[in-house]
């Protein structure tokens, strides 16, 4: 059955409240932190709340900015500090002093794919610094190790995400790994609004797709954060979402009420269906990103970077990046 494609865990949620799914094993909060910010927590807490929602247990924590697309830099100085927060919280750093190694997931090649690599461009990279002149050329007693890697999508390695990553984490031990990734949403509202963290790891290529080995602590034997911003929708969605429009102007309309009841009498398999035949051939592995894709993800890659680097280096925007 042709199911409407999203990896935002509070998209799910909202999907099962929809069609009345009891969700055991699941707990949702939210969190309005002010009129244009809003975090909601869903934890995953059962095999039967996993196999339910379609995704791993664990913790899945969204930021939802509704001004997030925009230019404003203090906003986003205060979404970067949420993020730092929430990642600070799902690590679960005990230490003063840890090893983190940074994956910038994605094809640089590919706008709404180069997320990942653009968030590791604007990071303050400490390993080399910290091995050449030790923590004193911080000025700081503690220091967090942090290194990254942008391993680039197969077509162009012919290697898997998953053995680039264990080769490194064998030969440089980090104690934790950060993925960021590109998202696909199931709501356009969502695109380049909101911010998912998670501590379940992530699958690269999945929000198109293109399924690969897993990125977690069971494939890595390290902890996995993976942050991702949803950039682009299915094509699918679009039509799913055109077509609840159309029924609910059919229903409303005496010309057309006749017909808007009978599609509305359909269930969700049998839309499906109609979407996938309406869609077939041509459409259906399509996916569509905002025209203004390029500066969004200019500026949305920044925020994240700008997160990670409070996060663990307590600073922001000051910090460049050092070769």
């Amino acid at each position: 059955m042709y199911q409407i494609r999203t990896d935002l865990a509070l998209e799910t949620q909202e999907k099962m409240q929809e069609d009345n799914v009891e969700l055991k094993g699941v707990r949702f909060l939210e969190e309005r932190v002010d009129k244009n910010l809003t975090i909601s927590t869903v934890v995953i807490e059962t095999e039967n709340g996993a196999k339910t929602m379609g995704k791993p247990k664990g913790t899945y924590i969204t930021i939802e900015a509704g001004n997030m697309d925009e230019e404003d830099e203090d906003y986003h100085r205060e979404i970067s500090v949420q993020l730092a927060k929430i990642i600070k919280k799902l690590a679960r750093i005990k230490r003063d002093e840890i090893s983190v190694l940074v994956v910038g997931l994605g094809n640089r090649e590919v706008t709404p794919d180069a997320l990942g690599p653009r968030v590791v461009d604007n990071l303050f990279i400490t390993r080399h610094i910290l091995k050449e002149y030790g923590k004193y050329a911080f000025g700081q007693d503690k220091v967090n190790r942090i290194s990254s890697i942008v391993p680039g999508v197969m077509a162009q390695t012919g290697m898997e995400s998953l053995e680039i990553i264990k080769g490194i984490i064998r030969e440089t031990k980090p104690e934790l790994v950060i993925a960021v990734d590109a998202l696909a949403a199931r709501s356009t509202k969502r695109l380049n609004r909101t911010i998912q963290v998670t501590d379940t790891g992530i699958n690269p290529g999945s929000g198109v797709g293109n399924h690969r080995h897993g990125l977690n602590e069971k494939s890595l034997g390290v902890p996995v954060i993976s942050i991702g911003i949803p950039t682009v929708v299915d094509a699918a969605t679009i039509v799913n979402d055109t077509m609840y429009n159309l029924v609910n102007a059919m229903t409303q309309s005496p010309a057309f009420s006749q017909l808007g009841n009978s599609l509305e009498e359909l269930n969700d398999a049998e839309k499906y269906e109609l979407i996938r035949e309406l869609l077939s051939p041509n459409l259906n592995a399509m996916f569509v990103t905002p025209k203004d894709i390029d500066e969004s993800v200019k500026r949305l890659s920044f925020t994240i970077s700008e997160g990670l680097n409070i996060a663990f280096m307590g600073g922001g925007a000051q910090r460049a990046h050092v070769e």
